[in-house]
């Protein structure tokens, strides 16, 4: 009996020794496991990178004009009203001004007597021509007989013959100077006739271009002053904004200036009409406002059927910087060495940690271009590199990321989903 005890209690012992050798065998096996850090990885992909830029546009007129009479009047008539659609060369307004028509007859008889200055100066030289010709034929035939036989006409008579014809030749001078005069005079006349004539036309007020009158400042019967000169402060008769082309007006930040060029397309949603469109970037004032840090970029609309109002606002879908076909990787998979310069940790084949700088080109919220140093299925180490030593082994857990990503920057809100419809017409 003594004998089975001491058996089993040596099994018993024998035991213990073997799983504390087992136990001591996995422990170090454990312990080694866990000497090899784990890191979160991802693999470097082709891809788009795409910015674009959200902003809030308004609408103005192509063109707004405050239509002035070049004269002063009493209002006769006025044709339109607010809301009214124009056309170039359309009357607007009548005015009258009972001053002018007297003028105008004033300058029109002016005219009709400097042209009779001008037959009667034209009779004049006529006549001085006639007697200067008389004169002048016996003057040259008195002194041909003289020459032909000397002391047989008096040389006084001579002598006043010489002096008739230089005499009318004078008078034929003297007439056409006077003809030059009337003339000129004639030429003031008609030029004043012609200015009169102009002022009276005036009267009638005509539109400047084709558009929409947004306001109204005349009644019939008021007495409108002339708009001679830019400091005057008369108002207009009438404000006509030219809509059927607008301008759609968008503030661009001042970091995104540089993305903006003449030719660049633009979605544009109107949310008051409920309608999409594509917009082209025509001009740019290339100045940053002071105030605001904003660039004034502008879209020309064309709007025949006047279905946008000046004034409405627009949400406007603006592309920056694009890339296609590029290799990508998380943003937080770049880091900054003392140097300044941007490196990613990545791994080789056997998972051992290795440092390379990269060249970045186009970022976005969460991806950035590799424009050199990476080829698509390298591994880099996403967050936390500082806990890396190059050569260090390593465990990778690779997380899923995107390839491509189009990083919107918000200032306005835009239905990217609606649908467009070609343009405002």
């Amino acid at each position: 009996m003594h004998k089975k005890v001491l058996s089993i209690v040596a099994a018993m012992l024998a035991s213990c020794a073997a799983l504390s050798l087992a136990a001591c065998h996995g422990g170090a096996s454990v312990a080694k496991a866990a000497t090899v850090p784990a890191a979160q990885v991802a693999v470097a992909k082709r891809g788009d990178i795409s910015q674009v830029l959200t902003l809030a546009g308004q609408f103005q007129p192509y063109q707004v004009v405050d239509v002035h009479p070049k004269v002063s009047g009493y209002m006769s008539h006025i044709y339109v009203d607010i809301g009214d659609i124009v056309h170039k060369g359309e009357t607007l307004a009548i005015l009258q001004v009972p001053e002018l028509k007297a003028q105008l007859q004033q300058t029109r008889f002016e005219l009709q007597q400097s042209q009779q200055e001008i037959i009667r100066a034209q009779h004049e030289i006529n006549r001085t021509e006639a007697v200067h010709a008389a004169l002048h034929a016996q003057s040259t035939r008195l002194q041909a007989a003289a020459a032909t036989r000397p002391g047989l006409i008096a040389q006084q008579e001579l002598d006043d013959a010489r002096a008739k014809d230089l005499s009318a030749e004078a008078q034929v001078d003297a007439a056409k100077a006077a003809m030059a005069a009337a003339q000129e005079h004639a030429e003031a006349a008609r030029a004043d006739n012609e200015r009169v004539s102009a002022l009276e036309a005036y009267t009638t007020v005509t539109s400047p271009l084709d558009g929409v009158v947004i306001w109204r400042y005349a009644d019939t019967g008021a007495l409108i002053q002339g708009g001679t000169n830019s400091n005057s402060q008369d108002l207009p008769i009438v404000r006509i904004a030219q809509s059927q082309v607008l301008r759609l007006r968008i503030p661009v930040p001042e970091n995104d200036v540089r993305y903006v060029h003449v030719g660049d397309l633009l979605k544009v949603r109107v949310d008051a009409i409920n309608r999409s469109f594509t917009g082209k970037v025509v001009r740019f004032t290339r100045d940053v406002n002071f105030e605001t840090r904003t660039m004034e970029t502008e879209v020309d609309v064309q709007n025949q059927n006047l279905s946008i109002d000046p004034g409405m606002y627009a949400n406007t879908l603006l592309q920056l910087a694009q890339v296609r076909n590029v290799v990508t990787i998380p943003t937080e998979a770049l880091v900054i060495n003392p140097r300044q310069q941007q490196v990613v940790y990545i791994l080789d084949s056997d998972n051992r940690v290795q440092v390379r700088p990269v060249t970045v080109g186009v970022e976005g919220s969460r991806l950035a271009e590799i424009q050199s140093g990476l080829e698509p299925g390298d591994r880099v180490i996403l967050g936390g590199q500082g806990k890396y030593q190059p050569g260090e082994q390593v465990s990778p857990v690779v997380a899923p990321t995107p390839a491509s990503e189009t990083n919107q920057q918000t200032g306005g809100t835009i239905d990217l989903d609606a649908s467009s419809d070609g343009g405002a017409q």
